[in-house]
């Protein structure tokens, strides 16, 4: 396995890139407030190379991440168009419209659902879960679901995952996502489906926005993927042969940034247990 090549600054992979595809949580934002040195980075990729699609597990269609953006306080010239798991998993639950659904996840994501005709149902009379992540993400632990998630396994249902990520930094605290609930269905014998990272469905949207932006084809050799997610971002990246700048600290910071910066060591053990390469490695993103 090669060694990530750390780097101090994105000005250094300039020119060997057109476009980039960039994580959200971790990497631009920790839920509470944004990080001025990575948007000003971007917005100066943005400006003086190519778009910067934000390619985010959020299991809400873009729009509403837009408005949550402007709150963080991320500059708009600090991206160039937004794609969301939400927006790949709507053409999953279309397909299976009317439902009925037993919809698992906070108020928040209602507008997930907003026009495709659902019926609510739950989890005894549903034909499929929709899961967007815990009802109280601050509080409930995949445990709590067990015992529901074990009788719908055993009939057999699907559960369409919105957001396949596992945990998510908030401020200082770590929080369970949707993909820890999806984990526990498959645990129990379910089936899950998603279509966020590291799944293809993202990504072929976020390609087709760059090549929008470009007016012509993606060269994939000069896509540069960036995140702090071995088991999203990182294995998305590699799963479609693109180089991936590995973002230390986010969600693996506390292994993997020390007082003297990147910990390569402790980063290549954990490339190695997952299987994954990294193309480049850097403690925060910054110009």
């Amino acid at each position: 396995m090669t060694s990530p090549t750390p780097i101090q600054g994105l000005s250094e992979l300039a020119g060997r890139y057109d476009v980039l595809l960039c994580d959200v949580w971790g990497v631009i934002h920790n839920g509470r407030e944004s990080f001025s040195e990575a948007c000003a980075a971007l917005a100066r990729f943005r400006a003086e190379v190519g778009p910067v699609i934000l390619i985010s597990n959020a299991p809400r269609p873009h729009g509403p991440i837009v408005d949550q953006l402007d709150a963080l306080g991320v500059p708009r010239a600090a991206w160039t168009r937004i794609v969301t798991s939400g927006d790949a998993t709507r053409v999953l639950l279309a397909e299976r419209a009317p439902g009925p659904v037993w919809k698992i996840g906070p108020d928040r994501d209602a507008p997930l659902y907003e026009g495709l005709d659902l019926a609510d149902s739950g989890p005894d009379d549903a034909a499929f879960i929709s899961v967007t992540g815990p009802y109280d993400d601050e509080n409930d632990e995949p445990g709590d679901y067990r015992d529901r998630f074990i009788a719908c396994a055993a009939r057999g249902l699907d559960l369409i995952c919105a957001n396949p990520d596992i945990v998510v930094q908030r401020g200082d605290k770590l929080i369970y996502c949707g993909g820890a609930l999806a984990q526990l269905y498959e645990s129990l014998g379910g089936r899950a489906v998603m279509a966020g990272k590291p799944y293809a469905p993202i990504y072929e949207m976020a390609l087709a926005q760059a090549e929008a932006e470009l007016g012509r084809p993606a060269d994939p050799r000069r896509v540069l993927c960036v995140g702090d997610g071995l088991p999203t971002d990182v294995r998305g990246a590699n799963a479609r042969a693109l180089d991936i700048l590995f973002v230390a600290n986010g969600i693996h910071g506390a292994e993997t940034v020390g007082k003297d910066g990147l910990n390569l060591a402790v980063i290549n053990d954990l490339l190695r247990q997952e299987g994954l390469q990294a193309t480049w490695a850097i403690a925060d993103m910054g110009w």
